[in-house]
């Protein structure tokens, strides 16, 4: 099975941006599972417990999302942050690149979801109630930034919230996002011969900016920030630079 470089070498130590006697914080990198995957060699859950050995994920990001992601050292802290989940405790900001150009202040998508096939779809008869938070952060030529806050947290919930607000996120075809190539934002770009186009960035351009939530001991604020990683990096700098 061949790994993606994302994948490779991983030190659980390196990925941790947060941590204290309860709760570790880290930065998922893309392409990693969260939890046991047959197709993968290597998940979070199964790092984590090479760290402490008690270790419990409390939420999932989907494999190629990038950012913040908690993990618990004892049952007593998953109990607390799985309970502060169901009642809507944790806040979860997560940003990503969608296409066209989108001057959002704070819309309330409201949508009802859900399930089936393994995607997401906006359902008024037979869905869910769903709510994710939408602001514009940056806009680029023809790419906006956005910041989304998901108060509850259904399957791909950003991602079918954006779509419906034709905003599908970069790289995202099964919600309408195309692939983005330096060619389509860049003047007289020029390819070197027999030499095939990458994408910016091949998966989901989403990433789990931040996390807040309180602690089980003393109820305190815990807040810890991902930086982006260099894919996400990169396709911000260069949507930039050739805006």
């Amino acid at each position: 099975m061949i790994m993606h470089k994302y994948a490779k070498n991983i030190r659980f130590e390196d990925l941790i941006i947060f941590e204290n006697i309860n709760y570790i914080i880290i930065n998922k990198p893309p392409y990693v599972s969260t939890l046991e995957d047959r197709h993968d060699p290597i998940n979070i859950l199964k790092l984590a417990k090479t760290y402490h050995e008690d270790a419990q994920v409390c939420h999932r990001l989907d494999k190629e999302t990038s950012g913040s992601l908690v993990i618990a050292k004892n049952f007593e802290a998953y109990r607390h942050f799985s309970i502060m989940l169901e009642k809507r405790q944790v806040k979860k900001i997560y940003h990503a690149v969608s296409h066209g150009l989108h001057q959002i202040e704070n819309l309330e998508a409201d949508q009802p979801l859900a399930i089936g096939a393994n995607k997401s779809r906006v359902d008024y008869r037979e869905g869910k109630s769903s709510l994710t938070m939408i602001a514009t952060l940056e806009n680029f030529r023809n790419h906006t930034l956005f910041k989304c806050f998901p108060v509850s947290g259904r399957l791909h919930q950003i991602r079918v919230h954006l779509a419906h607000h034709k905003a599908p996120i970069v790289s995202d075809p099964a919600y309408g996002g195309e692939l983005i190539y330096l060619s389509q934002i860049k003047k007289r770009y020029n390819i070197k011969k027999f030499e095939e186009e990458q994408p910016l960035i091949p998966r989901v351009a989403l990433h789990a900016e931040s996390i807040v939530f309180r602690d089980l001991e003393n109820e305190k604020e815990i807040s810890a920030s991902a930086p982006y990683p260099k894919d996400f990096e990169i396709l911000i700098k260069q949507l930039r630079k050739h805006s």
